[in-house]
């Protein structure tokens, strides 16, 4: 991945993953383009391979609350730190990306 621009690896050697304010735009952007299902997801995946995606429900994750709202979908940060999944709020930690579908007829 450019680090810069935040466009897919397209070979050499692996990036490490950066989640910034840039990186969360341009999912942002494919996300809102494309819409918020698995398929999007997936794409993420192989746009940025370093970084780890999962898609779920927002009322899923009960009273978490996003690190970004957008229309129709929250972005949540999660770590690997420790060796243990959990989420945070640090982006300088962050090791992958929740994108949670909000469906605005379940409220």
């Amino acid at each position: 991945m450019n680090d810069i621009t935040h466009e897919p690896d397209l070979g050499g050697a692996p990036a490490t993953p950066l989640i910034d304010d840039a990186l969360l735009d341009a999912v942002a952007a494919k996300i809102a383009a494309d819409g918020v299902d698995e398929d999007t997801v997936f794409a993420l995946r192989k746009a940025w391979p370093g970084i780890h995606f999962t898609y779920c429900m927002d009322d899923d994750l009960g009273a978490l609350e996003p690190y970004r709202e957008e229309e129709g979908f929250n972005l949540y940060l999660v770590t690997g730190r420790d060796h243990c999944v959990s989420f945070t709020r640090e982006k300088a930690i962050a090791t992958g990306l929740v994108v949670a579908y909000v469906d605005d007829d379940a409220l």
